[in-house]
């Protein structure tokens, strides 16, 4: 539809307003120069935020961007920011009157108004195989929680000891959580045995962790690519980003059912 067609619907009330403010998100882009052209009503659209990947850019043009990104819609999303970056970049957009949270070893910075979790958004547990996939697991992990998820982390419970993953799991279980995101390196086998054990779907995360034939997270694709346990999803190896919004957008529709569900039975 063009512009003109959603004002032409909205006018005779073929279509709601937010359907028209939806539609005209769509068109509504944000120019830096030549340098960015940021999609800033990406959220309205699809619900998953602008994430800005700082690799490959100059620090200045990385805040210039983040700013503008942050000034469009209050919320902004940085990944990927190198290391000796991370605390210089908050602080400038905290100078913005941006509230800040971050993880330096997720190397990911986010910047927003108001805070978006008000109780009504899915849950996503989060757990990793070994202390050396934290990192992106605490990528996914912020990213989920700016879409409005509340999430529960459990670390360093590979195979390596199987008998840790059983408690954890009954607990994220006892918690109700929706969706589980499970990160992992080497031969990738935790998302295997945790999607053999619950009844949600379980997002599987392969790192660059590992050696040899299996190294730079190949073994670990590999082995979550072709799983027989059904009900697992793998996104590329390291993309905590990809994992927590998937797992977001997921958990947040079902968290919308279940408030629309509790709104029937109240009737």
């Amino acid at each position: 539809m063009s512009i003109k067609d959603i004002l032409d619907a909205l006018l005779k009330n073929k279509i709601s307003m937010d359907d028209a403010e939806r539609l005209l998100s769509m068109y509504k882009i944000e120019y830096i120069e030549d340098i960015a052209r940021l999609d800033v009503n990406r959220e309205l659209r699809r619900g998953v935020p602008e994430v800005i990947y700082a690799e490959g850019k100059e620090y200045d043009e990385l805040v210039r961007i983040a700013k503008r990104g942050f000034d469009a819609r209050g919320k902004v999303i940085v990944s990927r920011v190198r290391s000796e970056y991370i605390e210089q970049l908050a602080e400038e957009l905290r100078d913005t009157d941006a509230k800040v949270t971050m993880s330096k070893r997720g190397r990911i910075v986010v910047a927003y108004r108001n805070h978006v979790n008000d109780g009504n958004g899915g849950v996503v547990g989060i757990i990793t195989a070994g202390t050396s996939d934290i990192g992106v697991a605490e990528e996914a992990r912020l990213v989920a929680e700016a879409m409005g998820c509340t999430t529960i982390t459990a670390y360093d419970v590979g195979i390596a000891g199987i008998h840790r993953i059983f408690p954890i799991l009954k607990d994220m279980i006892s918690m109700d959580v929706d969706v589980l995101i499970v990160v992992a390196g080497m031969e990738g086998a935790l998302p295997s045995i945790v999607t053999s054990l619950v009844d949600v779907p379980v997002i599987g995360v392969p790192t660059s962790i590992g050696y040899g034939v299996g190294a730079e997270g190949i073994g670990a694709l590999i082995s979550m690519l072709q799983s027989c346990t059904l009900g697992l999803a793998v996104v590329n190896i390291d993309n905590g980003v990809g994992a927590g919004a998937l797992a977001a957008m997921i958990a947040n529709r079902i968290a919308m059912y279940r408030v629309k569900a509790k709104e029937l039975k109240s009737v």
